[in-house]
């Protein structure tokens, strides 16, 4: 009979080391954190103190406009023209009837920005608006 000298070399581990999976979740976790306040606004708006919004609504009927002081304008985080907004606008609308126009107006803007935005939509029927304000804290 042979006799195996090294008989633990060939034994095989039984436990699972999960250090390097708990490192590896703990990082992604930062990384999320980090970012997603960053996916939530492409424009830098200061937005007029208000209340909470008292109704909920589908989000997939949302569309953001968002309105600098400047006079920059964004349809959900892509820098456009108010025409090229209209339009996408109206085509949405179509497809959509109960599209619903969030604006996000910077408080120390010109109030004619925004209300050119409310008159493009309701020349084309669009008659359902949420004013985006900053919470009351």
């Amino acid at each position: 009979m042979r006799r195996f000298s090294q008989r633990n070399s060939l034994v095989t581990l039984s436990e699972i080391n999960i250090t390097p999976l708990l490192d590896l979740a703990f990082v992604l976790l930062i990384i999320f954190v980090i970012t997603t306040p960053l996916l939530e606004q492409s424009l830098s708006v200061s937005l007029a103190k208000g209340g909470e919004p008292t109704a909920k609504f589908d989000p997939n009927n949302v569309k953001t406009v968002e309105i600098t002081s400047a006079g920059i304008f964004a349809l959900d985080r892509m820098r456009m023209s108010p025409t090229d907004i209209e339009r996408r606008l109206v085509a949405t609308f179509r497809s959509n009837p109960n599209l619903i126009v969030a604006i996000r107006a910077d408080k120390d803007g010109k109030n004619e920005y925004l209300y050119d935005i409310i008159n493009r939509c309701q020349r084309n029927g669009i008659t359902k608006f949420s004013l985006r304000t900053e919470p009351n804290r």
